[in-house]
């Protein structure tokens, strides 16, 4: 399975926001955008002319890397976006938030997405029941997700019971935390997701 390997707060600096994809980290003074908040390389502080393009651009790089998604796999979300019927933009981010890594993130049983990943592809998560070990598996509405019985007992999960309610979980899902359950009560719209990005960008990007 292709992934990126290379340091995450690299992209964080690149994109001149915080990603979130460190977990605790950052939210602590050792956040490098907190010491360095310029892009990294020879060339990161100075400041390019910010085209239209460049926004775009930049906008559509800043969701892959929040998701963790590769480039085909975000054009494949995109793609699947603009047949469905209304916003593309904000189909574009349901699909995204659908994701079952995402799901495990979002209720609070992994500190970042690609702590989630990880979780999901190592077999601890059922869905309905059913052992699911593809992080881009696709949740739908009323499905429980949950951690295996016998994984629960992990550090990673009791630390994660013992913080239960420090992360709100959205609306569009309930979290059971002492069962280590998400009930999926229904696919989010826009005004449910928080994820820092202008969607009509990536939108305008692709429709080039």
């Amino acid at each position: 399975m292709a992934r990126y390997t290379g340091a995450d707060c690299k992209r964080c600096r690149r994109e001149k926001t915080k990603l979130f994809l460190k977990g605790a980290k950052c939210d602590s003074p050792k956040c490098p955008i907190e010491i360095r908040p310029y892009p990294p390389g020879e060339h990161g502080r100075n400041r390019p002319k910010e085209s239209e393009y460049l926004l775009q651009i930049r906008e559509k790089q800043k969701a892959k890397r929040i998701y963790g998604v590769l480039e085909k796999q975000f054009e494949n979300y995109y793609e699947e976006a603009a047949r469905r019927r209304g916003m593309t933009g904000e189909a574009l981010l349901q699909l995204l938030e659908s994701r079952l890594d995402n799901i495990v993130y979002r209720a609070g049983f992994a500190k970042s997405r690609d702590m989630a990943r990880q979780v999901v592809s190592h077999g601890h998560i059922l869905v309905n029941g059913r052992k699911v070990d593809i992080p881009s598996y696709r949740v739908s509405e009323n499905d429980i997700v949950e951690v295996a019985p016998k994984s629960r007992e992990l550090t990673p999960f009791i630390v994660a019971r013992a913080e239960a309610g420090e992360r709100t979980p959205p609306a569009w899902i309930e979290v059971i935390p002492d069962k280590m359950r998400v009930l999926v009560h229904a696919l989010p719209v826009r005004a449910q997701i928080d994820t820092l990005v202008q969607e009509q960008l990536i939108v305008e990007y692709y429709s080039k």
